[in-house]
């Protein structure tokens, strides 16, 4: 099993690209069983998650095929029931239950896995099922969907934790091919919802209002082939403004959308990094002595749980005392532990880690338990005196198109190296 080394003490300088975001490009991928004719998808990332999409949809009967950041999926002929095997291996699995019903009016799907960060629950997926008239089922381990017909119907998807990314991309995909209207209340409002909106309609949908609390969706017969770029990924680019930030260093981010990033912008500038918008790219570096924060996440567009581990490295390099309190998922701190084996000081008091920052951290041996505790711990390392080692580096490429390299291309002596 594959390790990160990394020997800190380098601040960052040069440019990277950010890479097409993979909480986008998994659903578009699903979105592609909605037609028969090929579907062309360009700026998807090279991520083990996306070559798991990849293993389902062929299991599918997709005929599935990468060139560079180019994919071309055609969806002939397919069956209802996904590989166990595959889809348990990765929660966005879930995202082709709506495709599936939408065009097959039936599939039979295993409770997907994914990262150890809390209850993920698929309730409010199924609610929207329901609401469209299907049949729904959970019967050893598999979720069970059928539906003669699919009508449009009024639906509310807002949750415990705020609305439902992958539960609005589901219902929305398959509202597609039902028939009449249907309105989506309490909609997540994400940038990767309204790039899969964005997808579908480019395939003959009629969906209107994706980026706010209410979407609508037109049923239609069928469904085309269609030709789409995905956006970039903001948590990548939360990322490495922040990897910046924390080794001191100036890095161009190319692609990145500020747009998207509003929030984490925001509590950065309190900290006293700088960001500065070139045309379409973002130049970070500091802009002084870093100050605490707190923060709380939120569903988009407040701060993204996605990025709260990356700013607990960023506060423990930050004198004082900072407060991040997780609202979204429950298990979410699971880098604390590791994170003190480098030197951080981290009390958790309920939902919150209060980091008392500014002392040297040294490196150790650390191990990944999530894909954003992962690079949490990259860029503690990147600060740490020593050698740090990071294990379980499959989290990391999950959700980081080839991180040593871009790294390295920055100036950080990081090595990937086969682990014991």
């Amino acid at each position: 099993m594959d390790k990160l080394v990394i020997e800190g003490g380098v601040p960052l300088r040069g440019e990277v690209t950010i890479s097409g975001a993979k909480n986008a490009v998994l659903p578009i991928m699903a979105a592609a069983l909605l037609t028969p004719e090929p579907c062309i998808i360009h700026r998807v990332p090279d991520l083990s998650d996306v070559k798991f999409m990849g293993q389902i949809l062929r299991s599918l009967g997709a005929d599935v095929q990468s060139d560079g950041g180019t994919m071309r999926i055609q969806a002939a002929q397919i069956r209802g029931t996904g590989d166990y095997d595959l889809i348990r291996k990765m929660r966005g699995s879930v995202c082709i239950l709506g495709p599936l019903l939408g065009r097959l009016r039936e599939a039979s799907v295993s409770l997907p896995g994914g990262c150890v960060i809390g209850a993920r629950p698929v309730d409010l997926h199924l609610k929207g099922f329901r609401a469209l008239g299907a049949e729904v089922k959970i019967e050893s381990g598999n979720v069970l969907v059928s539906a003669p017909r699919l009508v449009g119907n009024e639906l509310f998807l807002g949750g415990r934790c705020g609305p439902t990314v992958l539960g609005t991309a589901n219902v929305m995909m398959a509202a597609t091919l039902a028939e009449g209207i249907t309105i989506i209340e309490s909609a997540a409002c994400e940038p990767e919802v309204v790039d899969l909106a964005n997808f579908l309609n480019e395939m003959g949908a009629k969906i209107t209002g994706a980026g706010s609390p209410t979407v609508t969706i037109a049923g239609v017969k069928e469904l085309h082939g269609a030709e789409h770029e995905v956006i970039p990924d903001r948590i990548e680019a939360a990322t490495f403004a922040i990897a910046a930030a924390v080794t001191d260093g100036e890095v161009t981010l190319h692609g990145a959308r500020a747009g998207h990033l509003q929030a984490v912008l925001d509590k950065l500038h309190e900290a006293g990094v700088r960001v500065e918008r070139k045309g379409t790219d973002l130049v970070v570096r500091r802009g002084g002595a870093l100050q605490p924060v707190d923060i709380t996440t939120q569903p988009y567009a407040g701060f993204p749980t996605d990025v709260q581990a990356q700013m607990m490295a960023l506060m423990a390099m930050t004198p004082g005392i900072s407060i991040i309190t997780e609202r979204i998922f429950e298990a979410r701190f699971m880098h604390v532990s590791e994170l003190a084996r480098l030197g951080v000081d981290i009390a958790l008091e309920g939902p919150s880690a209060i980091v008392k920052g500014g002392k040297p951290l040294s490196g150790a041996p650390v191990m990944a338990s999530d894909l954003r505790a992962s690079a949490a711990l990259v860029l503690a390392g990147l600060v740490a005196r020593g050698t740090t080692e990071v294990h379980r580096i499959y989290h990391v490429d999950r959700g980081y198109e080839r991180i040593d390299e871009k790294l390295r291309g920055l100036g950080a002596r990081i090595q990937r190296m086969a682990g014991s």
